[in-house]
């Protein structure tokens, strides 16, 4: 009940932080209409966000391994919501990236403690880790429509309300911190078994992560403009595109986990990325309604392999989960944004359209690296062992 619980409240608290990832996407077509950005700068929002968060996502990684630091959970989710939340009052410019890249941080924070912090909670189980990647695809998927509710019908002036997520994160860090701080009854809890580092494959397993990290946050960033063009300019249709490319991720990973309990995680990785190289080129060149069924299909697709990436990367550097974490579920992860403004500048050149169509070979390159990972075995985590008699009379 106790695991049950913690997985819950951090499947809660990852949805929180995700919105602000899922925000930035969902703002984009609200700065382009009121400040009348070209492609090419409103991508640049989105790199703001993804640059500064690229570079501290290995720190606190390094971090997290050296020492546990269980606050900043709570912490980093309230820095990602400000960031946010202040995105929308200036009109300038550098200041809407300063306000973003803050958020950034704040996300690139939050992922490596939370990663090792879920592993712990959930024993290093498929399943639980597949639960807590499911509470961040809802929250992705969630942003679109807190966006649109927030700003659709007033005007960027009204993003502090997007900081509300964040407080309710920021409050449910704080009981699963002390649940997992307070040893069982009778027990003590001893360190799972490390095992040896295999960074060749995990190298390999970063680059694939790298590949889906670019047609997702490629898709994220201008898929509401796509589907605008394609249903002659109807912005309900880009909110549609974009919250089926972020709930689709929600039944992946849950997919994905069930997966990964019957066949190796390898092996239903690559099936999910062949399945998404024919369903990002739906996405891209199938006619006016027909993308929305092919978006959906994209979303599970690149999602199944997610959070079994993350475990992957925890099983293949046992001795830095943190590290691991850090780029599996987060520095890959915010890769993909510091690609955007190329296709931004593609597609001010040519068309939006064109500049999608590379996007296509990225699932395709993630499949033939997944072809040559091994699957690992993970280090079985000791019993708990009952506590000194000692202990058991001073309780």
């Amino acid at each position: 009940m106790r695991r049950n619980t913690s997985i819950s409240l951090l499947a809660v608290g990852h949805a929180c932080v995700d919105i602000y990832q899922g925000a930035v996407a969902a703002l984009i077509p609200f700065f382009v209409a009121e400040r009348d950005y070209t492609y090419a700068v409103a991508s640049g929002i989105v790199l703001a966000a993804s640059l500064l968060s690229s570079v501290a996502q290995p720190v606190f990684g390094a971090l997290t391994d050296r020492w546990a630091m269980p606050w900043l959970l709570p912490v980093s989710t309230l820095l990602g919501g400000v960031g946010i939340a202040l995105s929308g009052l200036s009109g300038s410019y550098g200041l809407t990236l300063i306000f973003v890249a803050v958020s950034g941080i704040g996300v690139a924070a939050y992922h490596p403690e939370s990663a090792r912090v879920a592993r712990l909670a959930g024993e290093g189980g498929h399943s639980a880790m597949a639960w807590f990647s499911l509470g961040g695809n809802i929250g992705f998927a969630l942003a679109p429509l807190m966006v649109s509710a927030v700003i659709g019908h007033g005007s960027l002036r009204w993003t502090p309300v997007l900081v509300l997520p964040a407080l309710v994160g920021a409050a449910l860090c704080v009981p699963v911190l002390r649940m997992l701080a307070r040893p069982e009854a009778g027990t003590s809890r001893t360190e799972a078994p490390r095992g040896t580092d295999d960074v060749a494959s995990f190298v390999k397993l970063s680059l694939a992560v790298v590949f889906r990290s670019i047609v997702f946050i490629g898709l994220s960033t201008f898929i509401s403009l796509h589907a605008q063009q394609r249903m002659q300019g109807s912005a309900t249709a880009g909110t549609i595109a974009l919250f089926l490319l972020f709930l689709g991720g929600a039944v992946g990973s849950v997919l994905g986990g069930a997966l990964a309990n019957r066949y190796d995680r390898v092996r239903v990785s690559r099936w999910a990325y062949l399945l998404s190289v024919a369903a990002v080129t739906g996405v891209i060149h199938a006619p006016g309604p027909a993308m929305f069924p092919f978006v959906a299909l994209t979303s599970v697709g690149l999602y199944v392999p997610f959070s079994l990436q993350i475990t992957l990367g925890q099983d293949y550097l046992p001795s830095r989960v943190g590290t691991a974490g850090g780029v599996t579920l987060g520095l890959t992860v915010s890769v993909g944004g510091l690609v955007s403004p190329l296709l931004g500048h593609l597609a001010d050149s040519v068309s939006l359209e064109t500049a999608l169509t590379p996007l296509i070979a990225m699932p395709a390159l993630s499949w033939l690296l997944f072809r040559a990972l091994p699957e690992p075995t993970a280090p079985e985590p000791r019993a708990a062992v009952p506590a000194p008699a000692s202990a058991r009379q001073d309780a």
